[in-house]
């Protein structure tokens, strides 16, 4: 079923009109009377609607009350990488979107070799939450995980740890894994924390520890900067019962 992002004053209301890039992807699917669409407000929230048809400002909509979307996950999990290089980012964004994720956060590490100015993050941010609208859409979600950026790996930790359960992950660990780590200990909220390319120091990562975050591994073989956040969210989201 079409699926389209609108503000979310328009499922208050008992219709609504596709306009500008909406309508013009309408066209594209050749959508007519009697068709059914789904209109998500990007915060969890969507509401099935009919075409009733075609008017000079766009494709005119009948709503039915809006419900919370079957697709987004029941555990929040917001996902906080360090920088990596290249669009390796933009990959992380779009593939964690897909899987469910509640947010993206990334920021700098002492490693990290991507460094955007304030100038350059302004704009890359922009690109980067239109990935994340366009994942969500495809992926059938009914909310726009919001993608973020801190000045400072502190920041990122400090802003972790006030999930339920928190964790990061640490190629040189070796006596605690996710499974243990997380048992019985999702409820509503998690954070998971990876580095970028260089890795992390001991020292941020005894900083996470002080801060409370559990440190984890993630098995045996050490995976990609773009890879670890990604295999993170979804062995959590499968123990949470979110993916099976």
């Amino acid at each position: 079923m079409p699926r389209f992002f609108v503000p979310p004053e328009v499922l208050r209301g008992n219709c609504a009109v596709l306009t500008g890039e909406q309508a013009a992807h309408a066209k594209v699917l050749r959508l007519s009377p009697g068709e059914t669409v789904t209109l998500c407000d990007g915060a969890g929230w969507e509401s099935r609607a009919a075409v009733e048809g075609w008017e000079s400002g766009g494709l005119r909509l009948l709503l039915e009350p809006p419900a919370p979307s079957r697709a987004e996950p029941k555990l929040r999990v917001s996902v906080y990488l360090g920088f990596p290089k290249a669009d390796k980012l933009e990959h992380v964004i779009q593939k964690a979107t897909e899987l469910g994720a509640y947010e993206i956060v990334a920021f700098p590490c002492a490693r990290s070799v991507s460094r955007p100015d304030e100038k350059s993050l302004a704009k890359k941010l922009d690109r980067w939450q239109k990935i994340a609208a366009s994942a969500a859409e495809q992926s059938g979600r009914g909310r726009i995980p919001q993608v973020l950026t801190l000045p400072s790996f502190s920041a990122a930790v400090a802003r972790a740890a006030q999930a339920q359960w928190s964790a990061l992950f640490y190629e040189l660990e070796h006596s605690c894994g996710l499974r243990e780590a997380a048992e019985g200990r999702l409820h509503d909220t998690a954070a998971l924390l990876t580095g970028p390319e260089g890795g992390l120091t001991e020292h941020e990562v005894e900083e996470a520890r002080a801060a409370g975050l559990a440190v984890c591994s993630l098995g045996p073989r050490i995976l990609r900067c773009e890879t670890a956040p990604l295999c993170a969210l979804s062995a959590l989201l499968y123990a949470a019962g979110e993916l099976a």
